[in-house]
């Protein structure tokens, strides 16, 4: 499965999907911290442009300059030149269009393909629908909200059965008791 949009990110209207955010300003000349959503952080820079939610708006914006810094990202914006006005985006969303990820392989999702999705058993009982997914490293495991929450590995062949995108269903070999 295919994790450069994960669980954190989320759909933002009119197809642009939150890959990350800016958690505040570096140092003194505009530079930012940048949270990542993408599995390598570094590999949010290669979505450009990106589009800043200002209250219900996004904004476009080039990036002047990036850099990986521990396990993050810092970047310079055009038009932040000094840490006042950097500070202004602390806590904006970062978006960017579902069109410029990368196309996936016939076997491949995109987690954000997968949220809202139903998940039924192989009985066709409804278990609820994905809220999220949480990498584990073992495994990536689907969040499944319903009359109850339900953590259901996302192991293929085994657990998952059928991805099915266009049907709109994730069929389970999974007790619905558990």
């Amino acid at each position: 499965m295919a994790a450069d949009c994960d669980s954190r990110a989320s759909r933002a209207g009119d197809d642009l999907i939150i890959m990350g955010r800016i958690a505040g300003p570096y140092g003194v000349k505009g530079w930012l911290r940048v949270v990542s959503y993408t599995e390598r952080p570094d590999n949010l820079i290669e979505y450009t442009p990106w589009y800043l939610r200002r209250g219900s708006t996004w904004l476009a914006t080039g990036i002047a300059e990036a850099k990986r810094h521990a396990k993050g990202l810092v970047v310079r914006l055009p038009g932040y030149e000094d840490r006042g006005r950097a500070a202004e985006l602390a806590g904006t969303d970062i978006g960017i269009y579902r069109r410029q990820l990368p196309a996936t392989a016939g076997d491949e999702y995109y987690w954000d393909d997968l949220i809202g999705l139903p998940v039924v058993t192989l009985d066709g009982l409804p278990l609820g629908t994905v809220d999220h997914l949480i990498e584990t490293g073992a495994n990536d495991v689907l969040v499944v909200k319903g009359e109850r929450e339900r953590l259901i590995p996302f192991i293929r062949g085994t657990v998952i059965v059928l991805v099915d995108l266009e049907g709109r269903v994730i069929r389970v070999d999974w007790d619905p008791d558990f």
